[in-house]
């Protein structure tokens, strides 16, 4: 199975609806960042509400970074995501585990917290990147990334996020859907979409008992002819390189540097987004000092 991103428009032009299951994203991200349940929810639930507003809003090789930062344990979640359907993620606190709600089910709010911002901001390859910022409104991030896209995007919208995980930590499925409203759509049309999303079951639900996008589709738009568009590889992927680390090292200061070489002979880098290491030997710090001079 590859997760995919189902598009779809409504043939009356009134609604663009998206489907995603994203769980091998969130089973990888699971594991390198060895994330506990809470913090693979709330980071599961983050990447796949950014890969969903990512795809529906930028072009070609456009890119957003997702800032969502609570009062809860799991601290910041950082999420960057284009519109070729990659993403990457970290969590500050990824061993948060928490009990669950009284219905079962894992209490991300109490792990987000509920006062706080949701940020994205978007290089568009403009001189200033565009940032859209909103405060938390629930912190159970699908209806946050639903404010946030009434609010800074003008696209009324509904968005639900799943993420579900097994009792040993693992994730079992995740995914998750956006229905954007168009102009023209009317209030018994908006409300035939708000009835069906209180008759479906949990997202991750459906996908545990293997429901395609299509499946989902059909029940978030019961009752509105769709027209199907594309269907789009979604992944987790990371741009990181040793180079790009160098880079990084280069804007350190002269002193700060040989420090590295006097006390450690060299240095070692990890990526925050894959756990990625890169070893730095005396030598090459060296020839980054030389080239800073």
């Amino acid at each position: 199975m590859t997760d995919t991103l189902t598009k779809a428009v409504s043939t009356n032009g009134k609604f663009r609806a998206y489907v995603v299951n994203a769980t091998e994203m969130i089973q990888e991200v699971q594991k390198r960042h060895d994330t506990w349940r809470n913090s693979s929810a709330a980071l599961g639930r983050t990447m796949i509400g950014s890969v969903l507003v990512a795809t529906s809003t930028l072009k070609d090789d456009e890119v957003l970074t997702t800032r969502l930062q609570g009062d809860g344990p799991v601290g910041a979640i950082i999420v960057d995501a284009d519109a070729q359907g990659n993403a990457k993620g970290y969590i500050t606190n990824p061993h948060v585990s928490l009990k669950a709600r009284e219905d079962g089910h894992i209490d991300v709010k109490a792990a987000v917290g509920s006062n706080g911002t949701l940020s994205i901001t978007k290089d568009q390859h403009l001189k200033t990147p565009f940032t859209g910022s909103v405060p938390l409104v629930s912190g159970e991030i699908g209806m946050d990334f639903a404010y946030y896209m009434a609010k800074s995007e003008q696209i009324p919208s509904a968005i639900g996020v799943s993420v579900f995980v097994k009792p040993n930590e693992t994730v079992g499925a995740a995914g998750g859907f956006l229905v954007q409203t168009m102009p023209g759509a009317s209030d018994d049309d908006i409300s035939k979409i708000e009835s069906n999303l209180k008759e479906i079951p949990n997202l991750s639900t459906l996908l545990n008992e293997g429901l395609s996008n299509k499946d989902v589709m059909e029940k978030v738009m019961k009752g509105i002819d769709m027209k199907y568009l594309q269907d789009m590889p979604v992944q987790f992927k990371c741009d990181c390189s040793k180079e790009r680390f160098s880079k990084s090292l280069a804007t350190l200061s002269t002193k700060e540097l040989q420090a590295m070489i006097d006390e450690n002979q060299g240095a070692e880098t990890i990526c925050k987004f894959c756990g990625n290491k890169y070893e730095f030997d005396a030598d090459e710090l060296k020839q980054i000092i030389a080239e800073k001079n």
